[in-house]
């Protein structure tokens, strides 16, 4: 029997997903999942929303629901983490004081002014979570979803022993619209992408040997309707020649290209078919929509259906990888991991996203060997911005997270040295209660 501990069970939807997929595996259908959250309300609906599953399909497996991790993490063979550090009130801020300043963000959690800060509150609430598994589950493996993922990741690679690994659903979710594009079946796509989490691009892309990009090419600056799906991604690729892994609405901000100016915004983050939402503070007022009330009815519709659900395994990496940590099959897939030269041209120890084999050792990654220059100059700027934030976090030096974001590309194309200063300063004083690992604020 194994024991699966869920942190941030609250975040419903990954829960009931990552679950379901978990059970379908035989070496895990008699588990016992731990679910644990701050929040009870929460917690109560996730537990009753697992229960349904395993009643749904007569699995043998244990639902238990705690409030304290340290009750259930004893014994654990994996741990997934869903959190969010601070509520939307605290998030805010991130969103809201940059735009006094002229940057304008849509979503914000994972580079730039916002996902730095957010990185900040987080890192120390994900390194007590290691502690603790430290001292009650030292040999359990941490399948992290919470963003900002590489600089999380990081933080806790750099000072724990805890196997530790990151895992997002745009490298399989993006393959996956690529084949779509190119009239291949997704089972058929052979592809190797690597850089770091939302700025990992695809180095290989190919169908039974044969390479794929001059046929995508063709397709992207030919076709009208596959050219508006992703306006900002397909930009980058007609300029940079590689595929992206993360969506445009995310990498509208990654860059100095599309949201600088009010008229770019228009152009490339607000007409396009796909995820790109060009609207300010579009995700923070998604969160805040859901903190309403709107979750409640939603849950409570799907645990009130009589019809059955699918419980077909999804496409997330988790359970995989816990079925082959346990002794099921190997898997493979893209994690995010140090960078012990899998990477060759981006920064040394720096968190990438490569693909990682998960076997009953653990994580072994695949050494990948250099980026394109046109894509590594991008990516191995963000990598060192992301090493420089957690320096930042672990020593509480303001003044590095400032360097930090000096650095930051969309914050560099609209501010000026001084201007990035005081919005700093502004960012801390709001953020202060919620940053005890800087003693001062002073920037």
């Amino acid at each position: 029997m194994s024991k699966i501990v869920f942190i941030g069970a609250g975040s419903l939807g990954f829960t009931r997903g990552l679950v379901r997929d978990l059970l379908t595996f035989p070496l895990l259908r008699d588990s016992t999942i731990a679910l644990v959250d701050i929040n009870k309300e929460r917690l109560a609906f996730a537990k009753r929303m697992i229960e349904k599953i395993v009643a749904m399909g007569n699995y043998p497996a244990k639902v238990i629901a705690t409030m304290d991790r340290t009750e259930v993490l004893k014994g654990a063979d994996a741990v997934c983490v869903t959190i969010l550090s601070g509520s939307t009130n605290v998030w805010q801020h991130d969103i809201l004081i940059p735009k006094k300043y002229g940057i304008d963000i849509n979503v914000g959690d994972t580079r730039g002014p916002s996902g730095i800060f957010r990185a900040l509150r987080t890192i120390p609430t994900m390194l007590d979570i290691c502690r603790d598994m430290e001292r009650l589950c030292p040999n359990a493996i941490m399948l992290n979803y919470t963003n900002p993922m590489a600089m999380l990741c990081h933080a806790m690679q750099r000072t724990s022993p805890i196997q530790v690994t990151g895992l997002c659903h745009s490298v399989q979710g993006t393959a996956g619209m690529l084949a779509h594009w190119v009239g291949v079946p997704y089972h058929e796509l052979q592809y190797t992408s690597a850089g770091i989490n939302h700025l990992s691009w695809y180095v290989k892309l190919q169908h039974k040997g044969k390479d794929l990009y001059p046929r995508l090419h063709e397709v992207v600056s030919s076709n009208k309707k596959v050219y508006n799906e992703e306006q900002v991604r397909n930009e980058m690729f007609l300029a940079l020649g590689y595929y992206v892994t993360e969506s445009s609405g995310h990498n509208s901000e990654y860059n100095w290209w599309f949201r600088k100016r009010p008229d770019l915004i228009e152009k490339y983050c607000t007409t396009g078919t796909g995820w790109n939402p060009g609207t300010h503070a579009y995700i923070l007022n998604e969160y805040r929509q859901r903190e309403g009330g709107s979750w409640k009815k939603e849950v409570r519709e799907w645990l009130a259906k009589d019809t059955p659900m699918s419980l077909d395994r999804g496409h997330e990496y988790a359970a995989s990888i816990i079925n082959a940590y346990k002794g099921g099959e190997l898997f493979e897939f893209n994690g995010n991991v140090p960078n012990t030269n899998l990477v060759t041209n981006l920064p040394a120890g720096c968190c990438v996203e490569v693909p990682v084999v998960a076997s009953r050792k653990g994580f072994e990654a695949v050494h990948v060997g250099a980026l394109p220059p046109q894509c590594a100059a991008i990516t191995s700027l963000s990598a060192t911005i992301e090493m420089m934030v957690v320096e930042a976090s672990l020593t509480g030096d303001p003044e590095m997270v400032y360097r930090a974001i000096c650095n930051d590309p969309l914050t560099a194309a609209v501010l000026s040295l001084a201007e990035i200063r005081k919005m700093v300063r502004d960012m801390f004083r709001k953020n202060q209660p919620h940053l005890p690992q800087f003693k001062s604020i002073a920037v």
